[in-house]
């Protein structure tokens, strides 16, 4: 079977069957472990019962999304060295959550980033401010994760029409909708464990796979990849997509900055630290977490120079889903037919994992923190509130189907840089202050949340991202003002000066017995 001028590769009916058989085993599954009672606990957190090593591999499902494999992979194969920063980024990322945040907030908090945020402030706009975040967060990380089901699905099962692939769009969210709504944290977690375990095999194997055919020497596989790549042999050196000019270098940085914070505000990787019973649990999680990533990270590395050197970028860029092709595109290559239908369900399981993280992350913050503690002054009994957790879960899921189709065909690895550069924007200013600052106040929360998630906002809104570039999400017009495609090197000092400067021009003033109970808490978990 070869690749077809329309772009198809493998066979549409083996790629189905292999992808439609995963969700049917893991539906079950699903099914079967789900939280289908009335406890928020366990539809939320999984009742607190994971081990470390459980919620390792889980979180490095959850945090291991379309980015890492599909969109790393063809950064790598078109740009060389400079698309491996993303890999770089999203690993060292996870210093900060493991020195800094991962045991703190699991002391701290109890279902959502707003019970750590709100816990010696004003509830109710507190709250709402950290429910605001997380839904915009949430929504912009699902873009990514659907963008690149239609990415993946017009390439393997040769649907190539925009109605067609806004179809498949529509079916992946549907059945992500139907993950969390029988099985909740507990169902979500079993197919995130499935997801890295399978996603974790496939990238090995295929490294295995690629160095045998060079003779497991890397200086020829490097070889062959910049022979095949119309840039040639610069992209085994900086500077093939950023550093040519000042505003390039600088959209380095601020992507780098976005990369290395955004992780620790991140709202579906701070819930995955509810799901332990104890702090030492976090940092196990972490620390697991860490070493799945190192291995997966390093085997994208050699994945995305193979597809360079057996594809070439030609045929990548041609491919319908163009830099999102490369992973998939080499697995023809190396394995054939077979090797395509497993990537294809490794795919598809990566984006529907990802997903309902996502989904239940968000459905969880409006449920508890609008509905539990501000509509209903924290008196809602459990039964209701995991209900609008189902409900808010449906109305997510259509959102994300609907914003799917629209950033289709958009690189879902650059996607996702900048839904962490509205997490670290948003979310890390405010944590860092609540946490280690006691003088921090309601008004200062305000001032760093809303000015961080505005200003990023803005700044996207009026960047090439939205237009004035050949890949723009809007064709066709230039409105754009600001020069960089990743404004955090902008909006995340926004968020920090703002939200000093709110603290200390107001003249509320903290609670100090407050704050000292939040500083026993958060170091020892007393009192959780």
């Amino acid at each position: 079977m070869s690749v077809l001028a329309q772009g198809q590769v493998g066979d549409p009916v083996l790629n189905s069957v292999v992808f439609g058989a995963f969700v049917v085993i893991t539906l079950y599954l699903v099914y079967r472990v789900g939280s289908r009672g009335s406890s928020t606990s366990d539809y939320y957190a999984a009742g607190g019962g994971l081990t470390g090593v459980q919620n390792g591999v889980a979180l490095s499902g959850d945090f291991l999304s379309a980015a890492s494999f599909l969109g790393v992979a063809g950064a790598i194969a078109i740009h060389g060295y400079d698309g491996f920063m993303y890999s770089i980024g999203y690993l060292v990322a996870w210093l900060v959550n493991l020195l800094l945040i991962a045991e703190l907030v699991r002391n701290t908090g109890r279902f959502t980033m707003g019970d750590v945020l709100a816990f010696r402030m004003r509830q109710r706009p507190v709250r709402a401010a950290a429910a605001t975040s997380t839904l915009v967060i949430s929504l912009f990380y699902m873009l990514a994760q659907m963008a690149g089901a239609g990415a993946v699905v017009a390439l393997l099962l040769d649907v190539h029409t925009k109605g067609g692939q806004a179809l498949v769009i529509s079916v992946v969210g549907l059945i992500m909708i139907f993950y969390v709504l029988v099985g909740g944290m507990k169902g979500t977690t079993l197919v995130q464990i499935i997801k890295a375990v399978v996603l974790l095999l496939c990238v090995v194997l295929m490294t295995v796979f690629l160095l045998g055919k060079f003779g497991f020497s890397l200086t020829a596989l490097l070889e062959q990849a910049a022979a095949n790549n119309t840039k040639g042999e610069k992209i085994i050196d900086p500077g093939v997509q950023y550093g040519r000019t000042p505003i390039t270098t600088l959209d380095f940085i601020s992507l780098s900055v976005a990369l290395i914070l955004g992780a620790a505000g991140l709202p579906h990787v701070l819930m995955r630290f509810y799901t332990v019973p104890d702090a030492r649990q976090a940092r196990v999680s972490v620390v697991w977490t860490v070493g799945i990533m190192t291995v997966f990270y390093g085997a994208t590395l050699i994945i995305g120079y193979g597809a360079s050197a057996l594809v070439g970028s030609e045929r990548i860029l041609s491919a319908t889903g163009r830099e999102n092709a490369a992973a998939p595109l080499l697995a023809f290559e190396i394995g054939g037919t077979v090797l395509m239908g497993v990537v294809a369900a490794v795919a598809f399981a990566t984006i529907l994992a990802v997903v309902a993280g996502l989904t239940i992350t968000a459905s969880a913050s409006f449920a508890h923190d609008v509905y539990a503690n501000i509509l209903r002054k924290g008196k809602a009994d459990p039964v209701s509130e995991v209900r609008v957790a189902r409900l808010t879960a449906i109305v997510i899921g259509v959102l994300a189907i609907a914003g799917g189709i629209f950033a289709n065909g958009q690189n879902v690895a650059f996607l996702v840089a900048l839904a962490f550069a509205f997490a670290a924007s948003a979310n890390l200013s405010t944590l860092l202050y609540s946490l280690f600052w006691k003088r921090f106040n309601t008004n200062g929360t305000l001032w760093a949340m809303y000015s961080g998630l505005g200003s990023c906002l803005l700044l996207v809104f009026f960047s090439p991202v939205m237009s004035g570039a050949p890949t723009s999400i809007v064709s066709g017009v230039d409105f754009h003002l600001f020069p960089l495609s990743n404004p955090g090197i902008v909006s995340i000092p926004i968020s920090f000066v703002c939200g000093y400067l709110g603290t200390v021009l107001s003249r509320e003033k903290a609670d100090p017995a407050k704050a000292r109970e939040m500083e026993v808490r958060a170091l020892t978990g007393i009192g959780r």
